[in-house]
């Protein structure tokens, strides 16, 4: 068994934070705000455009495909961080991270502009992937440079408050792109905005280029990464030193297994799945939903930078594995309040009237009947077929044979099944509530964990090594979360079924990281010794 534990000199806690460290941290932390909202544009948008880059047919098939695409952008995340983080630990991390944001913005502002399927056929979910993935690549070198370059300028004693400022710029970053797409959806009709309405807040992001690589032109590198330039110590092959070097690897895969991954699903649960579960599953309607997410991650966000602050004083692992606990333990109870709380009508019409799906492998009948009950948001569970019927659908005490959706939305609405939230039953505050909590959890598990990664490894090799475990746990684990639980969902009838896969892997981190991971926040990170000299593997 292996466990990380640290024997570092103390650093002296310094003074207040000064002028300098807060114009690193507000012009870093400006710069990842903007490209946090072109990134998450998507995601946000995805189930109003997704049709129209696709064949049109199963619309089920069509979100799925458009979430796909989503998920896209954070698989190649990871080949972003060994690319930009091999450039910033040899050239610096200043003209690295200008170039990922410039990369991500005028992908953003390409995508607003390509045409539909019924356009160009098959080249728009070609070019659409195409812009998608070099969104993917420029994230991959944002963060890490970001967050190495504020802890790299903080003062001993306060790298966590200063990196949880970065830590909040993915959440504005959200909040920035419901705001805009909300303003959108409010000035025109529903079907404007689905035909090039949705266009608008990508080429926005034209404005928030052209501020973003002012804000960054005016910024000094790093003074540790200075230092050890100067001095000739740089890094000739970082990515071989980081990820051939045995005992860097390992500290690599622990970081993974025992921090990142865990809060990647987090993140992703409370933050981006919540708001699918209640606009797809639960049928409220998306101003209601924006609203409710806006106002949660308003009221979240500055514990971003109190639990970052509290970092610095207790450490950062009591923090992350306590959110990951708690997520293992709440999620199902959390997101069965919101039905209760959002949409009361399904929760009791699936008490009353359950749907059963008696089916065997019957092609496309099946199929369409599966897609049409997922579509509608109604709950139901899986029994062996009939004797000589491939397909019979069970709602309450009636039974229909085969697929005709007319009959089964005639069977529904008999059933007492909603075909959309009533917004005179919602209970808001308790929704909002509910939402909150999964914010909370976020920032547990989010804020320590850009100063933990920085920790971890020396100046020479910091932006590779830090780089890649965190988008593994974010662009993987965290970034396919819609995806992996929509898809359960609607193989399984169980709307609470997808979040077993976040919980199974923030359970998994919560292990690995109590047993084999120890503190780093005292660590002296502007030493650049060898790395073995400041943390030894037991065995």
């Amino acid at each position: 068994m292996t466990t990380l534990t640290t024997q570092a000199p103390v650093e002296p806690q310094g003074a207040a934070i000064h002028s300098e460290e807060r114009r690193v941290i507000l012009a870093s932390s400006l710069g990842t705000v903007f490209e946090w909202y072109d990134f998450y544009l998507y995601g946000s948008l995805a189930v109003f455009f997704g049709k129209l880059f696709f064949p049109p047919g199963n619309e089920t098939a069509g979100l799925l495909a458009s979430l796909a695409t989503f998920g896209a952008g954070f698989a190649v995340r990871p080949f972003g961080a060994l690319l930009f983080g091999s450039f910033g630990d040899k050239i610096g991390r200043k003209y690295t991270f200008l170039v990922t944001i410039v990369i991500m913005g005028l992908a953003t502002v390409l995508t607003g502009l390509v045409p539909t399927f019924a356009s160009i056929g098959w080249w728009a979910p070609v070019l659409l992937v195409s812009l998608r993935l070099a969104q993917g690549l420029a994230l991959g070198g944002e963060y890490g440079g970001a967050a190495t370059y504020v802890a790299e300028h903080a003062g001993s004693g306060r790298r966590g408050y200063a990196t949880s400022w970065i830590q909040t710029t993915a959440t504005l970053g959200i909040v920035l792109s419901l705001v805009v797409i909300l303003i959108c959806r409010l000035n025109m009709s529903a079907e404007d905005f689905s035909a090039w309405g949705w266009r608008i807040p990508f080429l926005l992001s034209a404005v928030l280029l052209g501020v973003s690589v002012y804000v960054r032109l005016k910024l000094q590198e790093s003074p540790v990464f200075n230092a050890i330039k100067v001095q000739g110590k740089t890094s000739k092959a970082p990515l071989r030193e980081s990820f051939t070097n045995g005992y860097n690897l390992k500290i690599v895969l622990l970081a993974l297994f025992g921090a990142v991954a865990g809060e990647g699903v987090v993140w992703y649960t409370g933050q981006y799945y919540a708001l699918f579960f209640l606009i797809s599953v639960l049928k409220v309607d998306y101003v209601t939903v924006y609203t409710w997410i806006i106002i949660s991650l308003l009221i979240g966000t500055p514990f971003f930078i109190l639990f970052g602050a509290l970092s610095d004083r207790i450490g950062r692992k009591k923090i992350m594995m306590l959110g990951f606990l708690l997520a293992v333990l709440t999620y199902i109870p959390i997101f069965q309040g919101l039905t209760h709380y959002a949409n009361p009508g399904l929760e009791e019409a699936t008490v009353a009237n359950p749907v059963i799906v008696f089916a065997s492998d019957c092609g496309k009948p099946c199929d369409s009947a599966r897609d049409f009950l997922a579509k509608r948001g109604v709950p139901y569970r899986h029994a062996d077929a009939k004797p000589n019927e491939p397909l019979v659908i069970s709602i309450g005490a009636t039974e229909v044979k085969g697929f005709d959706a007319e009959v089964y939305s005639n069977a529904l609405k008999a059933a007492d099944y909603p075909t959309a939230a009533d917004p005179a039953r919602m209970n808001h505050g308790m929704v909002i509530l509910l939402l909150t909590i999964l914010v909370i959890y976020v920032t547990l598990v989010y804020a320590p964990i850009a100063a933990f990664l920085v920790e971890l490894f020396p100046t020479r090799i910091r932006y590779s090594s830090m780089s890649l475990p965190y988008h593994i746990g974010n662009g993987w684990f965290g970034g396919f979360v819609p995806l992996i639980a929509t898809a359960v969902v609607v193989a399984t009838g169980n709307i609470y079924a997808g979040l077993y896969y976040p919980m199974i892997v923030a359970g998994i981190a919560f292990v690995v990281g109590s047993l084999f991971i120890r503190e780093t926040f005292r660590r002296d990170i502007t030493s650049d010794s060898d790395y073995a000299g400041h943390a030894k593997v037991k065995t």
